[in-house]
């Protein structure tokens, strides 16, 4: 069966009752540790990049099960979930660890958003650890720098949130303390790892403009000698492991105080380190406005997740400042019209008709994304209107198959969908703001023997953020490093100030730099729930815009293909992350697919590249047994506990 089979109407009809009749356990349902993961599926994807399939494919788990971007990380959190931590520990003990092993990716000096389930008494919530604007921010501030300068400047430099974040998070969910799920990472600071193939190829330590060399510090770290490291070699950050030992023994205040009688002096780094900007750009880089009460006022936010449905079955993901759950819902809810993965209508995996409707109802959904998304904390975000049926029956009737939007499609006016009696406007002829591209970003799911339940996705932002370490001059000359790497965030902000174009007179666009504000996110931490409200599913996605995309294609892979979650993982993605009809795609996406979109009448252009990173855990609702699944495009693992049944 090649990539194009797809599986009967008949059968593709008793695959959706018996989902709707007994929610995703169809899919990925497992008997016995030792069966597959759900029906056949409708596809043959291509092998595992690490043998197919993988070892843990199929394995089921009584004890916790994390599924992570790295093995490292994940060994981290399945050794804090064997010394009787929760679900809520092994993540932070994995978020510390990442620092260590995908430092280009996310760490203390950037943030994320933490989705937590509590199995008791069945709560969900979600940490929001999102970096914020200094106080000193302008809407201004990036005008007249191009992408490359504004996003290795200390201007690009948020106020960073993973400390409090994670601290919150042990305090208030976690049985841990904060120094006990430390302690994995500072030894993998202090002792070293084996550098690993995604390590030592992501430094691209061969390019002149790399953002791992943009500062001397960083350059040696990632680049020794000016070249790369040896797959395999030992790899130690003695500074980032002292850093973390202050962060254990003091707390958070040690990251974000400048305390002298502790020796707390992290603060002080990151103060000097975002005022960093580049000797030889023309005209010269920017340094950030951030003081010590920028830091010393940040606080971890408690946000409560939107909720959404797709053919029947409950999905809680991100709330703003993400875009995350609004966009990810948007596009399934106006999807939900075509028979998807019903081949015979022509609507299997990977067919052109599939890939034109998701691509337009992603179109739809993004040109809705760049008006009206942003800090609910400082503009109304009607959220509440954007997932009205009526509106999505709206956008969702712009759709026809076989055929492009063209011209572009443009946001609407959700607002009357939010507040009965208003009166739609005129959308004015303004600009949509850029679409932010993050990609230092990981995510990873967890679940432990209580049922617990956390889908995690940080960031730095850009790879390697600014390119920057925190540390500052001592007085005797020398230099001391934190060892951990600054954040880029605010370049997710709009970087010319816009207007929103259904207003009159004109507001500032929502999601316009602002004093204390987060800027607009893509992370799409989400999970799926049974009809009795317990949990079924985590998962997330790296991949700046394209998250959203990443979490929608695994949704529909899932629900309608018929895919095990492995499967679902593996298959290769589509995703649009703007108005425009520029598609991009794995490059193991069906070819006759991509000539397709290529081709009249639809003229599409489409592009290869790989797509995510999605980590997820599954919870069997018939039986209580507990899966992963990870990503092979990175250095996806999953560890299930006991340890015994992983083979």
């Amino acid at each position: 069966m090649n990539a194009n089979t797809h599986i009967s109407s008949k059968h593709a009809q008793v695959w959706l009752a018996a989902l709707l009749t007994c929610g995703l356990s169809a899919p990925v349902h497992a008997d016995e540790g030792d069966q597959p993961l759900g029906l056949a599926s409708s596809v043959t994807l291509p092998p595992q990049a690490k043998g197919s399939p993988p070892a843990w494919a199929g394995k089921a788990f009584r004890q916790g099960v994390v599924s992570v971007a790295n093995p490292y990380a994940a060994e981290a959190g399945a050794k804090i979930l064997e010394q009787g931590g929760n679900a809520v520990d092994a993540a932070v003990a994995i978020a510390y660890a990442l620092n260590v092993v995908e430092p280009q990716s996310a760490g203390i000096g950037g943030g994320g958003f933490m989705m937590i389930h509590m199995a008791r008494p069945g709560q969900t919530v979600i940490i929001d650890s999102r970096e914020e604007a200094p106080a000193g921010a302008t809407p201004d501030m990036f005008v007249g720098q191009n992408f490359a300068r504004r996003s290795l400047q200390g201007v690009a430099v948020g106020v960073p949130g993973m400390v409090r974040g994670t601290e919150k998070a042990l305090k208030d969910y976690g049985r841990l303390s904060l120094s006990q799920v430390l302690q994995p990472a500072i030894a993998l600071a202090d002792d070293g790892f084996a550098a690993t193939p995604r390590f030592v190829s992501s430094t691209a330590c061969s390019s002149a403009t790399s953002r791992a060399k943009n500062s001397p510090l960083a350059a040696e770290y990632f680049c020794p000698g000016g070249d790369f490291r040896a797959v395999g070699s030992l790899v130690t950050n003695k500074p980032l492991a002292q850093t973390f030992r202050q962060i254990a023994d003091h707390g958070a205040d040690c990251f974000y105080k400048v305390i002298p009688e502790k020796g707390c002096d992290i603060a002080k780094g990151i103060i000097e380190g975002q005022q960093y900007n580049q000797p030889n750009l023309t005209p010269i880089g920017k340094g950030g406005s951030m003081q010590l009460s920028d830091l010393e006022q940040y606080q971890a936010k408690l946000r409560t997740p939107i909720e959404g449905s797709y053919r029947g079955y409950r999905i809680k993901s991100m709330p703003p400042p993400s875009s995350g759950a609004l966009t990810v819902l948007q596009i399934l809810k106006m999807l939900e019209r075509f028979p998807l993965g019903d081949a015979s209508q022509g609507y299997g995996f990977g067919t052109p008709k599939t890939a034109n409707v998701m691509a337009e109802s992603m179109r739809i959904a993004f040109a809705d994304r760049a008006v009206w998304m942003g800090d609910a904390d400082f503009v109304p975000v009607p959220s509440k209107g954007l997932l009205a049926n009526d509106y999505i029956k709206l956008r969702s009737d712009l759709i026809t198959p076989g055929a492009r939007l063209n011209p572009n499609p443009t946001a609407d006016d959700p607002r009357p969908y939010e507040t009965a009696g208003l009166m739609p406007a005129t959308r004015l002829a303004v600009a949509d703001p850029p679409i932010s591209m993050e990609n230092g970003t990981t995510h990873f799911s967890v679940v432990d023997k209580w049922g617990n339940v956390v889908s995690y996705t940080n960031t730095i932002e850009s790879g390697y953020g600014i390119g920057v370490f925190a540390g500052y001059k001592q007085a005797d000359g020398s230099f001391k490093n934190h060892g951990f790497l600054l954040n880029n965030e605010l370049t997710d902000f709009n970087t010319t100030p816009t207007t929103n174009p259904f207003y009159d007179p004109a507001v500032p666009g929502f999601n316009d730099v602002q004093p204390g504000k987060r800027p607009r996110s893509s992370m799409s931490p989400s999970m799926m729930f049974n009809r009795d409200g317990s949990p079924l599913l985590a998962y997330g996605s790296p991949g700046g815009a394209t998250i959203i995309n990443s979490v929608v294609n695994v949704t529909i892979n899932l629900v309608d293909h018929g895919m095990t979650l492995q499967q679902a993982i593996d298959a290769p993605r589509l995703s649009v992350a703007s108005a425009n009809a520029s598609i991009a795609v794995d490059p193991w996406f069906p070819a006759a697919t991509v000539d397709a979109l290529r081709a009249q009448p639809l003229l599409y252009t489409v592009g290869l590249s790989d797509i995510g990173s999605v980590q997820a855990v599954y919870i069997d609702p018939k039986t209580g047994k507990q899966f992963g699944a990870a990503d092979p495009r990175r250095e996806g693992t999953v560890i299930g506990l006991p340890r015994s049944q992983s083979r």
